[in-house]
């Protein structure tokens, strides 16, 4: 299978298309609306709960944009439906949430955010979402186990590895053991995971790695998180499509 051709056409609005001087915060409703109105695609996180539920968050704990503190996956959906971001009225969505709002009118990207456990909870959720939503969707990880278990549960939906060219032993990678680091370079997993696309970090593009996946494997190249204009150059010279924030495209 390979990835759509829908997948490219659009640039992707990372997490929505948020403004925080505007009062739209990343991942919460009004930065959706704003991806569909903009008839940009729009790239978004999942997290688990502890009912098992896929929430809209970036972050595996409050605080940091969100009232309230503690992890998500020590809460219910019920309880995180009810926090609110901060200095806003709007709440948080799960999954399903999103997909009423966007209904099929600009594709999703929907990323797995993992705690390297090996718990396929979530992706079994999202699977559960996805299979009575009709419009374009794929799911990614930077996790190769999640682009696994999204290939053995629901292998008609396409799918990618978030990756970048290293994957330092300090801060948010600092959990993870040297043996998953090392799993994780070089896209050494994907004759396991069999991605259809590649989502890559765009200041350590070129790279060989996502050059190979892209030139010899036929597999679209988007390039994360495009914020400036050095960094949209490097996205057209070396990748399909570009996962921005900040800045509207076209405009």
């Amino acid at each position: 299978m390979r990835a759509p051709d829908w997948l490219t056409q659009r640039p992707v609005a990372h997490r929505g298309l948020h403004n925080a001087a505007r009062g739209i915060i990343e991942n919460m409703p009004a930065a959706a609306q704003a991806a569909v109105a903009g008839n940009f695609a729009i790239e978004c996180d999942i997290q688990l709960t502890a009912d098992g539920e896929a929430m809209v968050h970036h972050d595996d704990a409050l605080g940091r944009l969100t009232e309230g503190s503690g992890a998500l996956l020590t809460k219910t959906a019920a309880e995180l439906k009810a926090v609110t971001f901060k200095n806003t009225p709007e709440q948080m969505m799960t999954l399903g949430d999103l997909c009423a709002l966007v209904a099929g009118r600009v594709p999703l990207i929907v990323e797995v955010k993992s705690h390297f456990d090996g718990d396929r909870k979530l992706v079994r959720r999202m699977v559960q979402v996805l299979s009575s939503y009709s419009g374009p969707v794929v799911g990614m990880s930077f996790d190769p186990d999640q682009v696994l278990a999204l290939r053995e549960i629901m292998p008609a939906l396409p799918r990618g590895i978030t990756a970048q060219r290293t994957y330092d032993d300090d801060g948010s990678w600092a959990k993870l053991t040297e043996a998953q680091r090392d799993s994780m370079l070089h896209l050494r997993h994907g004759f396991r995971t069999e991605p259809h696309f590649v989502a890559f970090w765009v200041n350590q593009l070129p790279a060989p790695a996502p050059w190979i996946a892209r030139n010899v494997f036929g597999c679209p190249l988007l390039a994360w998180t495009v914020r400036t204009t050095e960094q949209r150059e490097r996205a057209a010279r070396h990748a399909d499509q570009m996962i921005f924030e900040g800045f509207v495209p076209g405009t």
